[in-house]
């Protein structure tokens, strides 16, 4: 396999970018980010409590400008990014420049959903059912401008969905990169 830039993982919040990022990092032999860990050891902050303290249009900018650094000094890497960074246009054209691969999570929202119920993060932007329900199908159609889409089940190990993941980037050359 032959990639100029990093592969990122996109999706919806609780769809598994941080654990199948990782998990695909060690078997490519790559660093593994996750910008939101990033930004919260820069900021002293999680992602949740800026977007509680700040809002959501600054959270986006400190996401913008980690991502920028992030690309910059992690050019071979496996990069997490946070449920709402591929939605920045910005962010998908600082990928792309830097001859990333976006590879989707598409998880269904009743996954999420029961993940996001049964962990104790708190998700400002996915509170209650209806609000991630409408975040979700408002944020689908953006995701689904990543390179290499990846479906994930309910009964899908990390290592199955990494498995896929590496087959589709195997093949990622012959693919047509969609515009952002």
């Amino acid at each position: 396999m032959k990639l100029a830039g990093p592969i990122v993982i996109t999706g919806f919040m609780a769809c598994g970018k941080t654990e199948v990022a990782r998990a695909l990092a060690t078997r490519l032999d790559l660093a593994a980010i996750d910008l939101d860990e990033i930004i919260a050891q820069q900021h002293g902050r999680t992602a949740a409590q800026l977007i509680d303290d700040e809002g959501e249009p600054v959270f986006r900018a400190i996401e913008t400008k980690t991502l920028r650094e992030v690309l910059k000094n992690h050019t071979r890497s496996v990069i997490a990014l946070g449920g709402g960074a591929w939605i920045t246009e910005q962010n998908r054209q600082l990928i792309l420049d830097r001859g990333g691969v976006a590879v989707l999570l598409d998880t269904p929202f009743d996954l999420c959903w029961h993940r996001i119920e049964a962990a104790a993060e708190d998700r400002p932007l996915g509170r209650t059912r209806e609000q991630a329900e409408q975040l979700y199908r408002l944020r689908r159609p953006i995701y689904q401008l990543a390179n290499i889409h990846i479906a994930v089940m309910a009964q899908d190990t990390v290592d199955d969905v990494v498995s896929r993941i590496e087959a589709e980037l195997e093949n990622f050359n012959s693919y047509p990169c969609p515009s952002v």
